[in-house]
């Protein structure tokens, strides 16, 4: 099957959003320009290390000089629900973050995850792999500029947050009915 890229230049939203009760929610990206929306599914914590990896990223570009704000502008963090119709374009298996010098944005991608990934291969199929990546699986470009960026890894880290809270003991999700906690010796907390 061939590949589709949905890219969005400067779109008018790109979010992470989630759908569903804590601890058992289903997370999105989600980019809308005018009618077009692309949203693909992904984990919760790609979600976070896509906020971490970003933050850090434009930390990291402020200090070398560019043009970046330190937090985004007050106004500008989305914090409406994702678009209906939900409906799933792909699956996120891999991202990748950008800075481009040349304009003094950020570009993120995501691609879709394939049946190969995960599979070990020959070292000769390996090369062939890599040849083929450039085919394989759907792909997500969005390109925005720093504060947009900042602005969506505010949202992305406040639906993180607003998952189960963390047993004070052992740090793993505490679930309404509570959980066991492996620091309490199996006792439920």
């Amino acid at each position: 099957m061939a590949r589709r890229v949905y890219a969005f230049e400067n779109p008018d939203r790109f979010v992470a959003g989630a759908v569903g009760q804590p601890g058992s929610r289903a997370f999105y990206l989600q980019a809308r320009e005018g009618t077009r929306v692309v949203t693909a599914a992904l984990e919760k914590v790609q979600v976070a290390l896509l906020a971490e990896r970003l933050t850090q990223l434009l930390a990291e570009m402020r200090s070398r000089g560019a043009d970046v704000p330190e937090e985004p502008p007050v106004d500008a963090v989305d914090r409406a629900p994702l678009e209906e119709p939900l409906v799933e374009t792909f699956r996120v298996g891999t991202m990748a973050i950008v800075w481009d010098g040349d304009d003094d944005t950020v570009v993120v991608e995501a691609r879709e995850i394939t049946e190969d990934e995960g599979e070990e291969e020959a070292p000769e199929a390996e090369e062939a792999a890599a040849e083929d990546a450039d085919e394989n699986g759907d792909l997500m470009r969005v390109r925005l500029e720093p504060s947009r960026a900042l602005a969506f890894a505010a949202r992305a880290l406040e639906v993180v947050a607003a998952g189960r809270p963390p047993c004070p003991f052992c740090g793993q999700p505490l679930n309404p009915e509570g959980h066991i906690c492996t620091r309490r010796n199996g006792y439920m907390h």
